[in-house]
């Protein structure tokens, strides 16, 4: 169905790509380390809290959308890393690579022709893949522009 094969590739590029604000990539890379545990004052949250945000939040919806043994995590403490800072030097990598991991799989899921994007997910509550990716999307997107912000507040945009 041509109109399902267009919907997939634009669920990609919501994904994917920077059509309309900052790629995830933009916002993380080259982010200096000195700054990734640094709140400004007013700030909620840290660069490294963010990363960690969004690399769990979407882990979570992937699995949901793939996994019939899925377990709900307890909002908000096991979606949000208690300290600003990474723990160690190597996090926020491994942070970025699980990300891209993840995001990769959930293209993936969308670009396969034999998941039905409109098809209820078993376990759910009358969440769809169309749904969960597009949730994925939006969620993303809206952290992205946080971590730009927050970047622009440190000086370490640009």
């Amino acid at each position: 169905m041509p109109d399902e094969k267009a919907l997939r590739q634009q669920i990609i590029k919501l994904l994917e790509s920077n059509e309309a604000h900052a790629t995830f990539e933009q916002a993380v890379d080259r982010f200096p380390a000195e700054l990734r545990g640094k709140r400004p004052e007013g700030v909620e949250y840290s660069a490294w809290q963010l990363l960690e945000h969004l690399r769990i939040a979407q882990e979570d919806i992937l699995d949901f959308s793939t996994n019939p043994g899925y377990k709900a995590m307890e909002w908000p403490k096991d979606y949000w890393p208690a300290k600003p800072e990474p723990p160690d030097a190597k996090s926020w990598d491994k942070s970025v690579s699980a990300y891209h991991k993840d995001r990769k799989a959930l293209s993936a899921l969308v670009a396969d022709e034999t998941t039905d994007l409109f098809a209820k997910i078993a376990h759910g509550d009358g969440q769809t893949i169309l749904r969960e990716a597009l949730l994925v999307a939006d969620h993303n997107a809206y952290h992205i522009g946080q971590l730009v912000f927050l970047r622009k507040l440190l000086g370490a945009w640009g």
